[in-house]
C-alpha cells in the first residue's frame, strides 16, 4: 500500500499554519489572499489538507515540508527510495489499523447507547413501537391521505442523533421532496404511518437506518436516529 500525497506540495500554506510550537510556531494566518492565484492556492491547500487530515496527529510537518521543498527544487531524495517505500507502506498499514479500531469502538458504543435510548423512550407515555422497532409519537394528527411506497411527497423534517446534535434539516428553506421508496427503510416506514397534515416524532433504530456502515458526515456506524417530520403533501404525478 502506498500513501499518495499527490499535489500535497501545493498545500504548504495550510500545513504551515498547523505547525506546533516545537516546530517553530510558524503562523500563516496572515498570508495574503488577495489575488486570484493566492485564492486558488489557498483553495488547493484546503483540498490537500482535507485529503490527508487522517494523518494530522502523526504527520511531522517540518519533515513533510522538507520533502515538498526537495521535490520543488528537483533535489535528490534524502531517504533511499527502497526505505521510503517500506516506511510509507508501514505507515499506511498502521493508519488503516487505527481507523478500523476507531470504527469498531464507535460502532459498539453507538449500538449500546442506541439500545438504552430506545428502551427508555419506548416506555414513555404516547410512544408507540412498530414490529420493526420504529418508535413514534403523534405531535399533531392530520386528516389527509396516507402515502404509499410509490408516492412522491413534500415534507419538512429535522434529523438529530440521540445526543441532540442535528445532522440534517429542511426547516429554514423550501420543503423537501422525494420518493417514499427511495429513503432508508425506517424513514420510509415512518412516512407511510402518517396522513398528510400530520406532525410526528420518530426514533429509528440503526438496523432500519444506516446500519453498521453509517453515513458520511455525522452519522456514525450503528447510530440511532431521531426525526421530526411534518408531512405536507403527496405530489401528483
Amino acid at each position: 500500500m502506498r500513501i499518495r500525497l499527490g499535489t500535497a506540495a501545493l498545500g504548504v500554506a495550510t500545513l504551515l499554519a498547523a505547525c506546533t510550537a516545537s516546530e517553530g510556531s510558524i503562523d500563516m494566518s496572515s498570508a495574503a489572499l488577495d489575488s486570484n492565484d493566492q485564492k486558488a492556492s489557498y483553495g488547493i491547500g484546503l483540498n490537500v489538507g482535507s485529503q490527508i487530515a487522517e494523518t494530522k496527529d502523526r504527520l511531522d510537518r517540518m519533515a513533510f515540508l522538507r520533502g515538498v521543498e526537495d521535490a520543488l527544487q528537483g533535489a535528490d531524495p534524502a531517504i533511499e527510495p527502497e526505505e521510503l517505500q517500506t516506511v510509507l507502506s508501514q505507515f499506511a498499514e498502521e493508519m488503516q489499523a487505527a481507523s478500523q479500531a476507531a470504527y469498531e469502538a464507535s460502532a459498539a458504543t453507538n449500538l449500546e447507547e442506541g439500545a438504552a435510548f430506545l428502551a427508555e423512550n419506548g416506555g414513555k407515555a404516547g410512544v408507540m413501537t412498530t414490529e420493526s422497532g420504529l418508535q413514534y409519537e403523534v405531535i399533531a394528527q392530520g386528516d389527509g391521505s396516507m402515502p404509499t411506497a410509490a408516492d412522491q411527497i413534500q415534507l419538512h423534517y429535522r434529523g438529530t442523533l440521540i445526543d441532540g446534535s442535528e445532522f440534517d434539516s429542511s426547516y429554514g428553506g423550501e420543503p423537501a421532496q422525494f420518493g417514499v421508496g427511495g429513503v432508508i427503510p425506517g424513514f420510509g416506514e415512518a412516512l407511510m404511518l402518517m396522513a398528510v397534515g400530520s406532525h410526528y416524532k420518530f426514533v429509528i433504530p440503526s438496523e432500519i437506518a444506516y446500519g453498521a456502515q453509517g453515513s458520511q458526515g455525522a452519522i456514525g456506524p450503528n447510530a440511532t436516529l431521531i426525526f421530526e417530520i411534518e408531512l405536507l403533501a403527496i405530489v401528483e404525478n
